[in-house]
């Protein structure tokens, strides 16, 4: 597909050469082309319970393979505030795909061309929702800090529930800023720290020891414990103290994250998938909106926007810049 991206091993800084089995340094074969994406990694590494949970969980968070479910959709376009024409034959970066539930708003609803990283194995799961958009699709299992591609060449970079679960959230950001061009946009959300409370419920809790678990255990017991969760969380949403309650149960936030008008069935899927992604991840580092406004600024970011964005039901944390 390439549009004029030059690739780069980020390791040695040599160019890239796509070719059918992967891609090649200096006629040598650098990094391998296997089930759509090309690996620079390992899939042993932090985000393994990622990569469980996306190939587990491929079709979940996947708009068009859900009935009459568009929270993908909006949660994307409302917090980038792109508009579908001006996409068209742009460039964009992807970091933290997942199983491409943003991969699929882009491919389905722009004529963007997109670049899609992703650490973990779940590159795999995003290949089988999306490969049939080849042409306009390159898939790249590989870190954030060390990405296959040049610095400053990209019009937009979007991370989507990332920049929290990475070693060093600052440099995260440095990294992303690093791929946009001069004019181009880099957008991100994130868990936020709205005071000391914040860490104050069942998951910061129970993950210093959730995390140490296989994923086979800790998936087990959340599909042991969820139905029960449900109807307290429910109950207690309607009896209006959910608010104070529910956050010492070890549970998703099913009134503020989940999307409404979910099947019996689907809302149970959900519930376990998000309850599985509280808990199991390697790090879960929130950030105050300040924080990450004053990293933009610090790293050649313009008209920098920091705030809260609302959609259906659920609030996100946003901060967004304009690369000098």
């Amino acid at each position: 597909m390439n549009q004029n991206i030059r690739l780069q091993n980020p390791f040695t800084k040599s160019p890239l050469q796509e070719q059918a089995d992967g891609l090649y340094e200096n006629e040598k074969m650098a990094f391998p082309l296997k089930n759509g994406a090309y690996r620079l990694v390992e899939d042993d590494n932090y985000t393994d319970n990622f990569g469980y949970q996306w190939n587990k969980f491929a079709a979940t968070q996947i708009d068009r393979d859900q009935k009459n479910m568009q929270q993908s959709h909006n949660r994307f376009f409302a917090e980038t505030g792109w508009d579908t024409e001006n996409l068209q034959d742009k460039n964009v970066l992807e970091v933290g795909s997942g199983a491409g539930r943003f991969t699929q708003i882009v491919l389905d609803h722009t004529k963007a061309n997109l670049y899609s990283v992703d650490y973990s194995n779940a590159v795999e799961a995003n290949f089988k929702n999306n490969g049939h958009h080849k042409n306009r699709l390159e898939l790249y299992q590989a870190s954030v800090y060390e990405m296959p591609f040049a610095p400053a060449q990209f019009d937009k970079v979007f991370c989507f529930g990332v920049i929290q679960h990475t070693p060093d959230v600052q440099k995260t950001v440095q990294s992303l800023i690093s791929m946009a061009r001069p004019g181009g946009e880099v957008v991100v959300d994130f868990y936020c720290i709205n005071g000391w409370w914040t860490k104050v419920q069942a998951k910061y809790i129970f993950r210093p020891i959730t995390k140490k678990w296989s994923n086979e255990k800790l998936l087990k017991k959340v599909e042991k414990h969820i139905d029960w969760m449900i109807a307290a969380t429910t109950f207690f949403n309607k009896i209006g103290i959910g608010r104070f309650v529910n956050r010492f149960i070890p549970i998703c936030d099913i009134k503020g994250t989940l999307p409404p008008g979910l099947s019996k069935q689907a809302l149970r899927e959900w519930c376990v998938l998000d309850t599985f992604d509280m808990f199991s991840p390697e790090y879960d580092q929130p950030q105050k909106i300040s924080t990450v406004k004053k990293w933009f600024e610090e790293n050649g970011m313009d008209k920098v926007w920091g705030g809260t964005i609302r959609f259906d039901n659920c609030i996100a944390y946003v901060v967004k810049g304009i690369k000098k």
